[in-house]
């Protein structure tokens, strides 16, 4: 058992991490939308790079806050029946979903999103738009990279429930900032 709690321990730490990152990349993308219409208004200054620079970002707000989503229960699910049930049902429950829902889906995501983004970098695609991003696959190589962190986070889900099931740890949502803890 001591195992399955330093493995789930670990394993929760990167999704975590994911979670630190979506926030910093959320800070910057704040401050370049916040760059963009003092520019755009106030010096009627337009830059076509900084405006992709939005959407880079909020592809990594998307793509790595779907880990920390996991990690913190803060997903989408039908609570109607959830709520109601025991803390060992909710625990099979998330087990049954992570091993043949979240982990299987990341895993092709990641085999997808790997020919995505090898296919943008052998062919050096940047912006089609003058003044635009260079390097688009850098941005792309984002989404396998994101599909390795759900698969963590799927297992996660599993290693969490398994300590439910084994009496280790309680689904408590008000005690661990909205999720299982």
């Amino acid at each position: 058992m001591q195992w399955i709690i330093k493995l789930d321990e670990g394993l929760a730490r990167v999704s975590i991490f994911c979670g630190w990152i979506t926030c910093v990349a959320m800070l910057l993308m704040a401050g370049n939308v916040f760059y963009d219409v003092v520019a755009r208004y106030a010096f009627n200054e337009v830059s076509i790079g900084m405006q992709e620079m939005e959407w880079h970002l909020y592809s990594v707000v998307f793509l790595l806050g779907i880990p920390y989503a996991l990690r913190t229960d803060g997903h989408v699910r039908v609570d109607v029946f959830y709520t109601r049930w025991s803390n060992k049902a909710k625990a099979w429950v998330n087990l049954t979903g992570a091993l043949l829902f979240v982990v299987p889906f990341a895993w092709l995501i990641g085999i997808y999103g790997y020919d995505f983004a090898l296919d943008a970098y052998t062919m050096g695609e940047g912006s089609g738009d003058p003044g635009g991003l260079p390097y688009r696959w850098v941005i792309k190589s984002v989404i396998p990279l994101s599909a390795f962190f759900i698969a963590i986070a799927g297992l996660n889900m599993a290693t969490f429930a398994l300590r439910v099931m084994a009496g280790d740890k309680q689904y408590d949502v008000e005690h661990s900032g909205g999720g299982l803890a």
